[in-house]
């Protein structure tokens, strides 16, 4: 009887995928030498260049990880500001390798759009900011309001469905970025400014009298915010997910920026050994070398070091961890096992 050409010839389709997934974004990356790494125009905490224009934040410090996980070294990275009408244009297109840009994982980015979320690096909600002086304590106190919303975000959406299902009316400010709700803001051409939790908090600690302005306790929306890669590129979704546990599995099992390298050399813990390198091959599955999670944790510290130094306690903002405390802790945070 004659043999059927379809086992080898689906083996040999395996084979083809499987060499073009290898010879994707890591590959690129790793001849460019240098990752491209989408962020947001300014925005503080989260990704926003500092006074000397060096760029500082969670999701640059997630950018600088995976930069030294996949090349060597954090500070291979060139960080291209994108708006919240580029951004995705921008990763789709393969202007940059990899976007985390405080944007929310939603149904129709993740299908429609083709791109693939590699995690959650920050659980967030909408939420409003406002002038003591306008009176209001909730959200529909602002009936009547003229609201400062980014253009292109989930933000105005959530907006216009809340208003709606709870018969407030008001006029939107359109706005591009961050930096353009707060200007406006401050000079009045909107009452209110609506955007992320964190980056409110930061907007009010920016500002010359952050004592006159509120935060109201009230949330309309779920954010979980991640980083983003091109559908397709499986190998390179796993390289970006597996840096982001790095850094929250470090947290948990008391990897620090200050012990890594000493605990890269084994332990008595079997994980942190699977993590830092000294037992199995989880790096070279990865396509990278067993040192990959230990840089990336050296780079800016574990998850609980880089959300201290970039929204919590170390900075002006001061946010609590909340949602983003680890599971263990009351918060939603954790990380898939390294086993």
């Amino acid at each position: 009887m004659r043999k059927s050409p379809i086992v080898p010839m689906v083996c040999l389709a395996a084979s083809l995928i499987s060499g073009v997934s290898y010879a994707g974004t890591l590959k690129d990356v790793q001849t460019r030498g240098k990752l491209n790494c989408g962020v947001s125009t300014g925005n503080t905490g989260l990704s926003a260049p500092d006074a000397k224009g060096a760029w500082q934040g969670l999701d640059v410090s997630l950018c600088r990880a995976v930069a030294a996980a996949v090349l060597g070294d954090a500070n291979k990275v060139n960080f291209v500001p994108t708006t919240g009408q580029t951004r995705f244009t921008a990763l789709a297109s393969g202007e940059v390798d990899l976007l985390v840009r405080n944007s929310s994982w939603t149904f129709t980015r993740d299908v429609d759009l083709k791109l693939t979320f590699a995690g959650i690096n920050y659980y967030d909600g909408q939420g409003f900011l406002v002038h003591k002086n306008l009176g209001a304590n909730s959200v529909k106190d602002l009936d009547g309001a003229s609201i400062c919303v980014q253009t292109g975000s989930t933000h105005e959406l959530n907006l216009a469905e809340y208003a709606r299902n709870h018969g407030i009316k008001y006029e939107p400010v359109p706005i591009d970025s961050t930096a353009e709700g707060e200007q406006k803001y401050l000079a009045g051409a909107c009452d209110v400014f609506t955007n992320d939790v964190s980056g409110l908090a930061a907007s009010k600690a920016s500002f010359a009298k952050p004592e006159e302005h509120r935060v109201l306790k009230e949330l309309i929306s779920k954010e979980p915010l991640g980083p983003m890669v091109r559908q397709g590129d499986d190998q390179w979704a796993d390289v970006v997910r597996w840096t982001l546990n790095a850094l929250v599995a470090a947290e948990e099992l008391g990897v620090d920026s200050g012990n890594v390298a000493k605990m890269t050399a084994g332990s008595d813990n079997p994980e942190i050994n699977r993590l830092l390198g000294s037992e199995g091959n989880y790096g070279e599955q990865l396509g990278l070398d067993a040192k990959w999670a230990s840089r990336a944790i050296a780079a800016g510290g574990n998850y609980a070091e880089i959300f201290d130094n970039s929204l919590g306690k170390n900075t002006p903002i001061g946010l609590e961890r909340g949602l983003n405390a680890q599971w263990n802790q009351g918060g939603l945070l954790y990380a898939e096992p390294f086993r």
